[in-house]
């Protein structure tokens, strides 16, 4: 009978290592095979940690996955990993050399802003166990206990924040103590999301000195990873390496980065040493290195990238340079964000899974890359994160250590339900569901749906409205004060109870595709008393909704708040504001990524493409004339003269705002599941002024969706190649439909 990983993991200890918490101990165990290496038939290494872990067989790693066991609500979820070791261990001479680094990572990360400084525990711990089968069925397991050896490894600081200090000349470091740790294994589960890996490497564009005699470095990309270095020179020789997005003044632009130091440390053996420190990640384009010995070869210096192991499913191509380069940015900032955690930004003193940022981006996310499987695991911590709350909301981040925040900004902070961040339980779930069709897991998001509608009933004022509480709102409207964010045009009572609309809706339309009716009737009744609310004291008699912005039409509009009369006296509304503001960006999180869609579905497609394709600030192409290569913060994280927007929060590689592209794929490009999980396609590009050509696919669940299209003076050419069997509706521009069973086709109007 097979044993299986959770039942290796009982009889084995968790073991910790005294040591200062900077430096990264080693654990070893050597242990003689029971029987010659030849005879060994298969061999697997299943491991978790407090912290994070590396682990070698016979001196060749377990695994090319970095940063194990990633990030999980520690509290109630700890993932172990479970690698096939068999060649490895069958490479020994009839013995084995287990050996384990473990560095702080999340566990112990100093995690959180304005001083936080928050860690899961004291101490980090490993727990681990090797089990060898032979030819003739036998086993031998290998666990790690106290009595296993550990020493300080050449690693001597490791922090995500602040980077990570490698000492080449330390081969075997001081013996270190090692002791049982306290690890709860009812949190034990098996891996869910994928693992974090390696992807491209990036060789430097270009190496210079700066005005101040520092010599900078450009891979030309703003990146989420670590710089690898191969370097020869006299022992006891310190190259430093810090790492920022931005130059400012010709010089690395690091007071976004706040009290994220973002610097590594590499001390010289003497001899050629190839330092890679895996125990850190840095969000950065450009790295400023001192102490090397000589000039730098550019072939000693590489920028390895490194998020988790999620499929490309999209592509992109236009006649805009702009707009392909914004496709661009979009991708890499999902790929610097989505490391385990889906997090708001990879390099300052934050890196937290902040539910609205994902909110607003998962539609754009999961046609971009494969996002089932680590959005599974990400939900699966919101739900468990949202059950023990104390005021049983969504958190504004997954996982939370913010929860134990106190004092300063963590007293602003709502601790109850919020609009947009806590509608991440649905629309998360709704997002995954139209890209997937998985019905199972919607089963299993569906009691986190529950719960944050609960929790917003209770808070709902008497007229059926959500307000009364703080609301992050309409976050970074470009009108809203720099230090002041969620103070925007929007009121943040018709953003919430727009939401709230929203997501009682789909959560009915949820308990419906679940045969869940009493639960469904339940929840369209909260959708039509919201919506009734809604109507009642936020839209006026002639359609003027409250507040008067382009977000709060946007919203009503998309969310199906509106009947047809005041739908229609709402877009034109819409369009008008628009239009006085010269096309540029009025919006935040709550109106960006519905904006075009209410323009182009409502009669306004050329204000829709005006909006896309405008490049004064703020607009989503102002940041690609100036340089970007993935998506910022602010609509001004930089200034048009170059210098970085002044405020205390500014990224540069921050996804939300590129939701639109969205939008650019589903209506530019015209690709749109007419069913959950692409059963059926709708294909409807609806070409506008300034773009002529386009080419689009999809690797969706039922095959690869490709699309091109163009117009010329001889009229409109559309083609379509679809999976076979699976039944696709085109519309072409003229309105003509053309239904059929999938294949290659070509259209013209």
């Amino acid at each position: 009978m097979t044993v299986t990983a959770a039942d290796l993991l009982a009889h084995a200890a968790a073991i910790t290592a005294v040591a200062d918490r900077g430096i990264a101990p080693l654990f070893s165990a050597s242990v003689a095979l029971d029987q010659p290496a030849e005879a060994v038939a298969a061999a697997r290494l299943i491991a978790t940690a407090h912290g994070v872990y590396e682990a070698t067989v016979n001196g060749i790693p377990a695994t090319e996955s970095v940063l194990n066991p990633g990030w999980t609500s520690y509290e109630w979820r700890l993932q172990y990993q479970e690698f096939d070791v068999t060649e490895q261990v069958a490479a020994g001479d009839d013995a084995v050399e287990l050996d384990i680094l473990l560095g702080n990572g999340w566990y112990r990360g100093a995690l959180g802003f304005d001083g936080a400084k928050i860690d899961y525990g004291h101490e980090i711990a490993l727990l681990a166990a090797l089990e060898v089968t032979f030819a003739d069925g036998t086993t031998q397991t290998i666990a790690t206990s106290p009595a296993w050896a550990a020493r300080a490894s050449s690693t001597t600081t490791n922090s995500l924040y602040n980077g990570q200090t490698i000492d080449g000349r330390i081969e075997t470091g001081e013996a270190l103590a090692v002791r049982e740790a306290e690890l709860d294994r009812s949190r034990l589960l098996p891996q869910v999301g994928p693992l974090i890996v390696r992807h491209e490497v990036l060789a430097p564009v270009k190496i210079w000195t700066s005005p101040a005699g520092r010599t900078l470095i450009d891979f030309g990309q703003n990146l989420v990873g670590w710089l690898r270095l191969t370097v020869a020179g006299e022992a006891g020789t310190e190259i430093t390496v810090r790492h920022a997005e931005v130059l400012e003044h010709d010089e690395l632009g690091t007071r976004p980065l706040r009290a994220a130091e973002a610097t590594d440390r590499f001390i010289l053996s003497g001899d050629t040493d190839v330092f890679e420190p895996t125990f850190t990640f840095h969000g950065f384009r450009y790295a400023e290195v001192t102490g090397w010995p000589g000039d730098i070869d550019p072939d000693a210096i590489e920028a390895v990238v490194v998020h988790s192991d999620m499929r490309p499913t999209s592509s992109f191509e236009c006649s805009s340079p702009l707009v392909n380069q914004l496709i661009h940015n979009s991708i890499w900032g999902q790929k610097g964000n989505f490391l385990d955690v889906p997090t708001d930004c990879p390099q300052r003193d934050e890196r937290l899974g902040w539910t609205g940022d994902l909110s607003a981006f998962a539609a754009t996310a999961s046609f971009q890359f494969d996002t089932a499987d680590m959005l599974h695991k990400w939900l699966l911590d919101l739900a468990e994160e949202t059950r023990h709350a104390q005021e049983g909301a969504v958190p504004n981040v997954v996982p939370d250590p913010l929860k134990y925040a106190t004092g300063g900004v963590f007293d602003i902070f709502p601790k109850f339900p919020s609009a947009i961040w806590g509608d991440a339980a649905v629309w998360v779930p709704e997002a995954l569901w139209h890209a997937y069709g998985d019905r199972e897991r919607l089963a299993q998001y569906y009691p986190g749906m529950v719960l944050h509608l609960e929790g917003v009933e209770k808070r709902l004022s008497p007229t059926g409205l959500w307000e009364e509480q703080f609301q992050f709102g309409d976050w970074l409207d470009p009108d809203a004060p720099p230090e002041a964010p969620f103070k925007a045009k929007a009121d943040n009572s018709v953003v919430a109870t727009a939401c709230l609309y929203r997501s009682a809706a789909f959560t009915a339309a949820t308990a419906r595709e679940l045969g869940l009716e009493d639960d469904a009737q339940r929840w369209d009744a909260l959708a039509a008393r919201t919506r009734a609310a809604f109507n009642e004291h936020y839209v006026a008699a002639d359609g003027v909704i409250l507040s008067d912005c382009t977000t709060v039409y946007a919203l009503a509009i998309c969310f199906g708040l509106l009947d047809e009369e005041m739908q229609t006296v709402g877009a034109a509304r819409l369009a008008e504001l628009v239009r006085e503001r010269g096309h540029v960006i009025t919006t935040g999180f709550a109106g960006t990524p519905f904006v075009t869609w209410a323009l182009s579905e409502n009669g306004y497609l050329e204000d829709a493409y005006a909006l896309l394709l405008q490049t004064e600030c703020p607009s989503w192409l102002y940041a690609v004339t100036m340089g970007a290569t993935t998506i910022w913060e602010r609509w001004d994280s930089m200034l048009p003269d170059g210098t970085i927007n002044p405020g205390e929060m500014t990224s540069f590689n921050h996804y939300a705002l590129g939701a639109v592209a969205d939008w650019i794929y589903q209506v530019v490009g015209g690709i749109r599941a007419a069913a959950p999980g692409y059963a059926a396609i709708r294909v409807q590009p609806q070409p506008g002024p300034g773009i002529d050509w386009v080419k689009v696919a999809h690797e969706s669940p039922v095959g690869r969706v490709a699309v091109e299209w163009s117009v010329s003076e001889d009229g409109f050419v559309l083609d379509i190649d679809s999976p076979a069997g699976v039944p696709v509706e085109a519309v072409l521009p003229d309105g003509t439909v053309v239904a059929y069973e999938g294949g290659a086709r070509r259209l013209t109007a």
